[in-house]
């Protein structure tokens, strides 16, 4: 019998990035089906809320995690991040840059997202243990404009050497394949993961 694409989909390929705006209903029981599918991590990215409702909210995401093994990382509270003992950190550029060569040696797992080469080769020097790179496809979340495309991938896996990168924007499952072969480690997706999609067949 010869399996689907969605059959074989390889989730420890797939990072999924969390957005509860993009839920239509539970945001905790999306992340239960998220994690059961054990992807390679959850980044939990809700930068609209105050450190102590992110606190709480990551708490419960950690639980949900634990038992599926999916590591969790926090993103753009790295005080919340070390208080509960995150898996890895993923803070945006501007904000990394903010941290101390201790705080930042403080992570095995510390990473960041790059629209450059010029921002690859920073990330290298601050320290990352991976990078987001993108967007590569257009995508509703960055409505009218267009994607970097697989060249801009391509060049940033090259500068990125052996750390891995992981594209965004615009992934679909029928998509990944390429993105694998213009040198990407993986993907992140948002949208695919929050709300019903080809992701889920």
């Amino acid at each position: 019998m010869i399996m689907s694409m969605y059959e074989q989909m390889d989730w420890h390929r797939i990072i999924a990035v969390t957005n509860r705006r993009l839920c239509a209903g539970d945001f905790l029981r999306q992340i239960e089906s998220v994690a059961s599918r054990q992807p390679r991590a959850i980044i939990l990215r809700e930068k609209d809320l105050s450190a102590r409702e992110y606190r709480e909210l990551a708490q419960a995401v950690q639980e949900i995690c634990r038992p599926h093994a999916v590591p969790l990382y926090l993103h753009s509270f790295p005080q919340v991040a070390m208080e509960l003992h995150a898996a890895g950190l993923h803070l945006p550029l501007p904000q990394l840059r903010q941290l101390s060569a201790g705080q930042r040696k403080d992570w095995r797992v510390l990473g960041t997202s790059c629209h450059s080469v010029v921002e690859v080769q920073e990330a290298i020097a601050l320290g990352c243990s991976y990078i987001v790179a993108g967007h590569i496809y257009a995508t509703d979340c960055k409505r009218g404009l267009p994607g970097r495309g697989l060249d801009f991938l391509r060049s940033a896996c090259q500068t990125a050497g052996n750390m891995p990168v992981y594209a965004i924007g615009g992934i679909t499952p029928e998509r990944l394949p390429e993105v694998l072969a213009a040198g990407a480690a993986g993907a992140c997706v948002m949208s695919g993961m929050m709300k019903e999609s080809d992701w889920w067949r």
